[in-house]
């Protein structure tokens, strides 16, 4: 950012990262970016100085001057905050206080006055409406390009290449067997050798699969790393960090809404092993970002934006499951920071808004919001709760095990030079993805699919190989309604077994270094699909050991011969809740968002048993999500909220400075000039300085930013005449007597913080953590009999956590 008119080496030394900073620069997913990016830059705010009255100037002889009147002219800049750097949750909620209770007060004087007053009120709930038409307009049309880029690896259509395989064929009236050989989609083997039999066809199908898999990744990387570095991964771990409070420029903008929205399609048509639902998070928080801007008190307040970010993210989930209530629920257990009452109500009519605009473009093609509906025809019985719960053991084991393994493998891309480049790596794994993939029809097809199959319920018309029974003997054996008594099992169905076998290991794998690349990648759908698998394979032998022991005392009281006793479509349905609960440590919200996405209302206490079950053990290798540890990865500034402290330090331990180390740079109340708060301003690094009566006292008066203190200076000095480096700075209410021929003192009260949070010297630490959590603070200054002691920063709390868990304190804010 450069401004002209401000002097060099003042307000350009807050880009000087420093180890004095409080708010470090970091490294956001590693790389080298330019942050010159106007993006969603929010226009300056308003503050103003206590400016030289005309007594005073009348007093020491001299004319009436140039001054400047806050209230009429606001000074540019200032209540701002630099790129990352944490916001001030108090000040922002104090400003916003301010503002409406000026509005108020207006409203009571003019009809104008009043109709503002009201727009103003409602303009919340407009947001969330525009936020959630956009979100689900962009989440539509995702679904229906990635859709039909999916297809396009396996053929065309001849009547419109662009329909998908499914549209196309949508007025064949052939046989339930045959409906997918319609003779308008022909595959590239057709198209390329007239043929779709024989070895060479298939190697064409192969091929061809392979290039689309490799062109579509090679196309998502390039863009993400030549137009929005910020477009790749999840986002979730950034979204948490930025609602924490931290600013990060361009995060949230225009061009990285529209080279993630594009990337998406092509990440998720390539074949890799990721989702589109945590992507899909973040491209909701882009659109609320950009639309903070048409709205005054959302685009200068930064804590009232995080209220509409927080909806954001509930419509983000709405739209990735059409789950609206899982959402919300998403929203305030995993992703919020802060949650009020008020942004509840707001999450649920944005998530609301969002379903029915998803709704009304029907990108499933089934009439029906939900992603996977079923329809399961026996109820669960209190036995297999048992295998439910090994379930809920498998998917926290495999959290367990996903988190290490992908967080060090992260770590080696980080540290290495495989870091160094990214198309390659993006391009190797596609390949390695495509090439195993394709022989294997179940890792063939893109993962959405994948679970829609494996949590389907065999029914007579089934033609798929999980539906591979040995058909019964006569229709008296067929179950009630559509279903199917149990059968033994035939030999499609042990093929499709050992297939599922088979995809399991790979999909455990890949998914480990495919999360984390420079490319859009979201972990719900890969995670459900693991578990998915494990579930219909467990359930399949349930199926069989009940087929074959009915008269088993497990068995025998529920399960009779020629009934419908065990569903393993459920078992897949319980099996990929508890892996997205082992790697996420989501929990009430997952239940909900697996009875929206499945419509399977009655299975909620098999879902709540394994979702439990999945966090209790992984919760036992490492109380860290997936999120969460990618955030301590990347050294994002963010103390988590769930995360218990209970050390016996005191705040003294903590603060800065320490035994040994230069005195704390301060402010006097008066005494100093202009020139020599520049002087301390370029030969250190804080982000501000608190304010005392004077340096033999050390009592605190307050608390002054340093942003502030740069544009307040270099506004007076070209706005208000006299001002000069020998002027004297003041932050007192009433002026001090100077001598006639003096230059006029700068009041600088106006920018100063009169009540600054702060602690006793003898505070425990853990009472200090709690205040940084929840009020949201920057820093908090340490005080003994009311006299300056030193002070505590975010910073400094996350490095001495990081220390008492035997972490690098030098990981904070540095990676």
């Amino acid at each position: 950012m450069e401004n002209p008119g401000y002097r060099t080496g003042s307000f350009d030394a807050l880009h000087h990262p420093s180890d004095d900073d409080d708010d470090e620069m970091v490294d956001i997913a590693g790389a080298t970016l330019d942050f010159s990016t106007t993006d969603d830059i929010p226009p300056l705010g308003s503050a103003g100085f206590e400016d030289y009255s005309s007594r005073r100037a009348s007093a020491n002889g001299v004319g009436p001057r140039n001054l400047v009147d806050p209230l009429e002219e606001p000074v540019p800049g200032l209540g701002t905050y630099e790129d990352f750097n944490t916001i001030d949750w108090v000040r922002e909620k104090s400003k916003d206080r301010d503002r409406h209770r000026e509005i108020t007060n207006k409203s009571r004087e003019s009809t104008v006055a009043l109709l503002h007053r009201i727009s103003d009120a409602f303009s919340g709930w407009l947001l969330m409406l525009l936020v959630g038409l956009m979100a689900g307009a962009l989440a539509g049309g995702i679904d229906i390009a990635a859709h039909w880029m999916t297809d396009l690896k396996g053929g065309v259509c001849l009547v419109g290449f662009w329909f998908n395989h499914e549209h196309c064929c949508w007025t064949y009236n052939e046989t339930f067997q045959e409906r997918d050989r319609c003779p308008q989609w022909k595959s590239w083997s057709e198209l390329i050798t007239g043929t779709s039999e024989g070895a060479f066809a298939y190697i064409m199908d192969y091929l061809m699969y392979l290039f689309w898999a490799l062109l579509f990744s090679f196309l998502a990387v390039t863009l993400v790393r030549a137009f929005a570095p910020y477009a790749c991964g999840s986002g979730i771990p950034e979204i948490k960090t930025i609602l924490s409070g931290f600013i990060i420029r361009g995060y949230l903008g225009k061009w990285t809404l529209i080279i993630k929205t594009i990337t998406l399609v092509l990440a998720v048509s390539s074949g890799l092993s990721l989702g589109k639902e945590g992507p899909l998070v973040h491209v909701a928080c882009c659109c609320a970002n950009i639309l903070c801007h048409l709205f005054t008190k959302y685009r200068k307040n930064e804590a009232k934006r995080r209220e509409v970010l927080s909806a954001a993210a509930a419509v983000g989930v709405s739209v990735a499951f059409g789950a609206p209530i899982g959402g919300v629920l998403f929203s305030l257990e995993e992703v919020s920071y802060y949650f009020p009452l008020k942004t509840l109500w707001r999450s649920f009519f944005a998530a609301l808004v969002a379903a029915f605009t998803l709704r009304s473009i029907n990108p499933f093609g089934n009439s029906r919001l939900v992603l996977f509906y079923v329809e399961f025809h026996a109820p669960w019985h209190l036995v297999e709760l048992a295998p439910f719960i090994l379930l809920g053991i498998f998917g926290g084991l495999w959290g367990a095990l996903f988190i290490r393994a992908n967080i060090a493998w992260c770590r080696i891309r980080k540290t290495t030079r495989l870091g160094h480049y990214p198309i390659i790596e993006v391009l190797l794994v596609a390949a390695l993805t495509a090439l195993v993939s394709y022989p294997n029809s179940y890792t063939r097809m893109s993962g959405s699919e994948l679970i829609s199959e494996l949590f389907n319920d065999c029914s007579l018309l089934d033609s798929s190989q999980l539906c591979g029974y040995e058909q019964p003997a006569n229709m008296s054996e067929t179950g009630v309604g559509n279903s199917l008594a149990d059968r033994p099992a035939g030999p499609e169905l042990y093929t499709a077994l050992w297939q599922l076998a088979l995809a399991l290991i790979f999909k455990m794998m890949i998914t480990v270094i495919t999360f984390g690349m420079k490319v859009p990648s979201g972990l719900f759908i890969p995670s459900m699909a693991v578990g998915a698998i494990a579930g219909r394979l467990l359930g399949v032998g349930m199926e069989q050991l009940a087929y074959y022991n009915h008269d088993s005392i497990i068995f025998r009281g529920w399960c009779s011969p020629g009934a419908d006793c065990i569903t393993p479509g459920l078992y897949a349905m319980v099996g990929a809740a508890a892996c997205l609960g082992g790697v996420t440590r989501m929990t009430v919200s997952l239940v909900v968002i697996m009875f929206e996405l499945t419509g399977g209302l009655e299975y909620i206490v098999p879902l709540m048993a394994a979702t439990m079950t999945s966090k209790w053990v992984a919760d036992a290798f490492g109380r860290e999500g997936i999120y969460e540890a990618h955030i301590r990865l990347n050294g994002y500034p963010f103390l988590e909220p769930k995360e218990e402290f209970d050390h016996n330090s005191l705040a003294v331990d903590v603060m800065r400075p320490r035994r040994g180390d230069p005195a704390l740079a301060v402010l006097t109340q008066e005494g100093m000039t202009v020139g020599e708060v520049e002087s301390l301003i370029e030969s250190t690094h804080f982000s501000g300085f608190p304010v005392v009566l004077s340096q033999e006292s050390q009592r605190l008066v307050g608390f002054v930013l340093r942003r502030d203190l740069l544009i307040s200076i270099d506004n007076a000095r070209k706005r208000q005449d006299g001002v000069v480096s020998a002027s004297q700075v003041v932050f007192t209410e009433h002026l001090p007597s100077l001598p006639p021929d003096a230059p006029p003192p700068l009041n600088l009260r106006g920018i100063m913080d009169l009540s600054p949070f702060t602690v006793t010297d003898h505070t425990p630490i853990d009472i200090t953590v709690d205040i940084f959590r929840k009020l949201g603070l920057r820093q908090c200054l340490v005080t003994h009999n009311g006299k300056l002691l030193g002070i505590i920063t975010k910073k400094d709390v996350l490095k001495h956590m990081a220390q008492i868990a035997n972490r690098d304190p030098d990981s904070i804010l540095f990676n």
